[in-house]
């Protein structure tokens, strides 16, 4: 028993409209009608039902391709990553007003944040604005600024990265469980942990680490940790935690 005409059509592969098509439809027809005369408008009608299943295939095609666009999508911006503007001068050097950066929302589901990171964060006063800063101070340390320098657990950081010396005084203060103290770069102009509307940053705020400012195109760059370990006897290497005393 051959196949209706309708079911052949849609069984082509994509649907599409084709010579072969119509001569398959053709066939169907006369296998079901045998002797009787062809009329014109049967084929008229069966190239039209094959002008429609062709349509809907691909409608069908497309929407299964949005679909599963916007679910790769939400997937990489919930846990993957996730891009940010960068707003204000608080983090001069290292970012500047206008670039954007992507953040790595997966490094600390599997490890913690080391010293050095640059992180998003949600500011505590308004859970809907992001910050981006620097983290100073890990659980545990005990941190002052005094006389231009940053102190951590008494010893003194050397930071290149910094737009100028903090003319500011801070603390001592001691580093809560889960909780880590961050700064701006541009130390003299920043909105920070040394701010009791920010304070210490709670783990659960943390949105991600930033790993590259892929925007404007011509400052494509990493973001990439000093080295604050291993070298803390060595006073004056470049980026080490040095031996002082506040």
């Amino acid at each position: 028993m051959k196949v209706p005409p309708e079911e052949k059509m849609r069984s082509e592969p994509g649907g599409a409209d084709t010579g072969a098509s119509r001569k398959g439809c053709d066939a169907g027809l006369k296998g079901v009608d045998r002797g009787r005369r062809r009329r014109p408008n049967e084929a008229h009608g069966c190239d039209d039902n094959g002008r429609t299943g062709s349509t809907r295939a691909m409608i069908v095609e497309y929407a299964n391709m949005v679909i599963v666009a916007l679910v790769l999508a939400a997937f990489i911006m919930t846990f993957v990553a996730r891009s940010f503007l960068v707003q204000g001068s608080s983090m001069e050097p290292t970012l500047h007003h206008g670039e954007r950066l992507l953040v790595n929302r997966f490094v600390y589901r599997f490890s913690e944040p080391e010293r050095g990171d640059i992180v998003v964060f949600r500011y505590p006063e308004n859970p809907r604005q992001m910050f981006v800063k620097r983290v100073i101070g890990l659980p545990g340390d005990l941190v002052e600024i005094t006389g231009g320098v940053v102190y951590v657990s008494g010893m003194g950081l050397v930071e290149p990265y910094i737009a100028e010396p903090p003319i500011g005084e801070y603390g001592p203060a001691l580093v809560p469980a889960k909780r880590v103290f961050v700064l701006g770069d541009n130390r003299n102009c920043s909105h920070d942990s040394t701010y009791e509307s920010v304070g210490m940053v709670p783990y659960s705020s943390i949105q991600g680490k930033a790993f590259l400012v892929y925007w404007p195109l011509g400052q494509i760059r990493t973001c990439k940790n000093p080295s604050y370990s291993g070298v803390p006897d060595v006073p004056g290497s470049e980026m080490a935690i040095v031996p002082g005393t506040p």
